[in-house]
């Protein structure tokens, strides 16, 4: 090294991290050995990063945005070659500098590798799957340099993405039990799971200075087979009383299917058992419609079980009124007959709720418990 390259690395520079890079987390100065942090420099700290000062291992400052001269810093210990030509000009004194990317790393994808495990009280145990997306930040520099990056040449969001997401499932896996959402609410409850989960996780990542800054969960899907019953179950609800209406639905079902399959054999024998299967079936769809002809007509009293006209309000034979009160839905806003279990509109439960905190039974659609003023989850 000459004398002129010994001066100019002296009495340079200004000290900057410029980059287009948008995963870029941490950068290392110097990256280059010869690359001396001098006293004659200038450090410039840009809006959304932040400065960590090393001198031989040891922490000496952190600095926010803005511009230091170094000579100036008398509080930090960074010695140059100009104050010891005796060993050849080269510092005895080990000087790094690191910046950190403050700002929010956005659109960070997350999902679950396999499926979910949650207890439902209808369908029991039911495997769950999800995505979504989440963002952060670095909240606090120097517990990531301890925990994440050390004194590594620099930190990427694809160095940390995939341990970040494994933190994510896991909490959201506990989340979604402590809910105590059912499979058939999952969709209408998203926001609740999203900010239960953000809660817990923040100390996790707050021990490794990172600050989440937001978690959406874009969707939580249940197996096939479990969307086919939760659609039937909807179907029931749409067509009245739930026991009836499944009765009804599995009837037309059974007429359908029966009718699609070909007679077996020929002749009179064939002839005879395609008569008796008519008959069979013409009983089997009275009777199964039976009901469903009630209810297009008019109704029965629910107190003695005589037939009603529709549009009757009271009974023919006790005179007892046959008008069956209604409530709202707390999701729709539909009228329901009073004691349906599910909203014909939109599938919502309308069972009554049990207070996590008191245990006292609140009304289906309440936010906060009326006794104690705790959330209703």
């Amino acid at each position: 090294m000459g004398f002129g390259d010994f001066l100019r690395r002296q009495f340079r520079k200004v000290i900057q991290w410029e980059t287009d890079d948008k995963n870029a987390i941490v950068w290392k100065y110097p990256l280059e050995r010869k690359e001396e942090i001098m006293r004659k420099s200038t450090l410039v700290v840009r809006e959304g990063q932040k400065a960590i000062f090393i001198n031989e291992g040891k922490l000496c400052d952190v600095f926010g945005p803005g511009t230091y001269e170094l000579s100036e810093l008398k509080n930090i210990p960074v010695l140059t070659a100009l104050y010891h030509w005796k060993t050849a000009w080269e510092t005895p004194h080990t000087a790094d500098l690191y910046f950190v990317s403050t700002k929010q790393f956005i659109d960070n994808k997350w999902g679950t590798s396999n499926p979910v495990m949650m207890k439902d009280a209808q369908f029991g145990m039911v495997r769950v799957r999800g995505y979504g997306v989440y963002s952060f930040a670095i909240g606090v520099p120097t517990y990531a340099m301890n925990e994440l990056f050390g004194s590594t040449g620099g930190l990427t969001v694809s160095d940390v993405d995939n341990y970040f997401k494994k933190i994510i499932v896991s909490v959201l896996t506990n989340s979604i039990a402590e809910s105590g959402v059912s499979a058939l609410e999952l969709a209408a409850h998203y926001d609740d799971i999203s900010a239960i989960a953000l809660e817990k996780m923040r100390e996790d990542f707050g021990k490794m200075g990172i600050e989440i800054k937001g978690l959406y969960i874009e969707n939580l899907s249940v197996p096939e087979e479990v969307e086919k019953m939760i659609d039937k179950r909807t179907s029931v609800g749409v067509m009245g009383d739930a026991m009836g209406g499944y009765a009804r639905m599995e009837t037309i079902g059974a007429i359908r299917d029966a009718a699609r399959t070909p007679g077996a054999g020929g002749g009179m024998a064939s002839a005879g058992i395609g008569i008796g299967a008519g008959l069979g079936l013409g009983k089997m769809f009275a009777e199964g419609m039976a009901d469903v002809s009630t209810t297009a007509t008019g109704t029965t009293c629910p107190h003695c079980g005589a037939a009603v006209s529709a549009g009757a309000r009271f009974c023919p034979e006790c005179g007892k009124s046959v008008s069956r009160a209604t409530v709202k839905c707390p999701s729709c806003g539909n009228d329901v007959p009073e004691g349906t279990k599910f909203c014909p509109e939109c599938g919502a439960s309308l069972a009554d709720k049990t207070c996590p905190a008191c245990g006292k039974s609140v009304p289906a659609g309440t936010k906060f418990c009326p006794d104690c003023g705790k959330k209703i989850r």
